[in-house]
């Protein structure tokens, strides 16, 4: 697959429609083998919408224990973009434009071409927890508690004393 999708690509397609999938790495994301992307992109007149679904197996960092773990990334996609700069053609309309809840679009500014690794890129990370926690047992306070990780820059710190307002 192209890393790019041609804006003049789309729009000479039968019905302004082009499937494509995907199935690679992503620099940036430390996966455990290929991610793998369903994808369709429509022509929507001043607007391009891309669907579908990405999927990948991905190492993350234990919050608690520092520990790599592997993580299970399975997420729609449904993202909109504008032809033209949204911002001057719809701000200077009487009629105005609303996003609704959930609803991001982003202004392409004149570019002919779509970044499909970004789209995939954002898509992954957007997917990853708050809170990243290898598992319902992990000894992550056990282990940092037994751990000597004292840095020198805090010693200034242990010598304050606060003293509370009355």
């Amino acid at each position: 697959m192209n890393k790019f999708l041609s804006l003049e690509d789309l729009e000479n397609s039968d019905n302004k429609t082009l499937s494509f999938d995907f199935c690679g790495k992503i620099d940036g994301i430390d996966s455990d083998g290929p991610i793998t992307a369903n994808l369709c992109a429509k022509s929507l007149g001043d607007f391009v919408q891309i669907k579908g679904h990405v999927h990948a197996k991905v190492f993350l960092d234990c919050d608690l224990c520092l520990e790599k773990f592997l993580y299970d990334v399975s997420s729609d996609i449904d993202e909109l973009y504008a032809k033209t700069s949204i911002v001057n053609e719809y701000s200077n309309s009487e009629h105005g434009f609303e996003i609704k809840e959930g609803q991001f679009i982003t202004d392409l500014n004149g570019e002919k071409e779509i970044d499909i690794y970004d789209l995939l890129y954002q898509s992954v990370i957007l997917s990853f927890p708050n809170k990243k926690v290898c598992g319902i047992n992990c000894k992550g306070k056990e282990y940092l508690s037994n751990q000597e990780v004292a840095d020198p820059r805090l010693d200034v710190f242990k010598n304050i004393k606060i003293n509370p307002k009355k």
